[in-house]
């Protein structure tokens, strides 16, 4: 059961991806009185990760992206229309981009991604060792 969820439409533009990485920001913060600052520092920086690559990678179609909360973990994810395969990779110390996959692999408790059958879904999970029981008193939340 989820206890807190949140979906927007990303545009595929750098302004549409700020706006993104805000919006679900500001709603994982929201949950932060379920969750420890450590978490939520890396939730955002991993949703601002995948929301970024989705629109650096996937520009011309629709792209969305999700977090949601369970008693068990919090995870990400965004779809796009790329099928390509996203791999992680370390770039050189001089390259200007390309750790962002690198960075979601240090910081998240599982990732990957599914095909589907227009594009794909990158996500990840925040695993929690002891239930959250607060979150199953609090109401589901969506948005569009």
């Amino acid at each position: 059961m989820e206890a807190h969820h949140i979906r927007i439409s990303v545009s595929g533009t750098s302004a549409g991806a700020a706006s993104a990485r805000r919006r679900i920001a500001e709603e994982i913060r929201a949950w932060g009185t379920l969750l420890g600052s450590e978490v939520l520092d890396a939730a955002e920086l991993v949703a601002s990760e995948l929301i970024t690559n989705a629109v650096r990678h996937a520009p011309g179609g629709p792209i969305a992206a999700s977090a949601a909360l369970n008693n068990k973990a919090l995870r990400i994810a965004v779809i796009d229309t790329s099928s390509d395969i996203p791999e992680v990779s370390l770039p050189d110390t001089d390259d200007e981009g390309g750790r962002g996959l690198f960075l979601v692999t240090a910081l998240a408790d599982r990732h990957g991604f599914d095909p589907l059958p227009s594009g794909k879904r990158c996500w990840a999970e925040f695993a929690f060792s002891a239930p959250l029981l607060a979150v199953a008193t609090h109401t589901p939340q969506q948005r569009s």
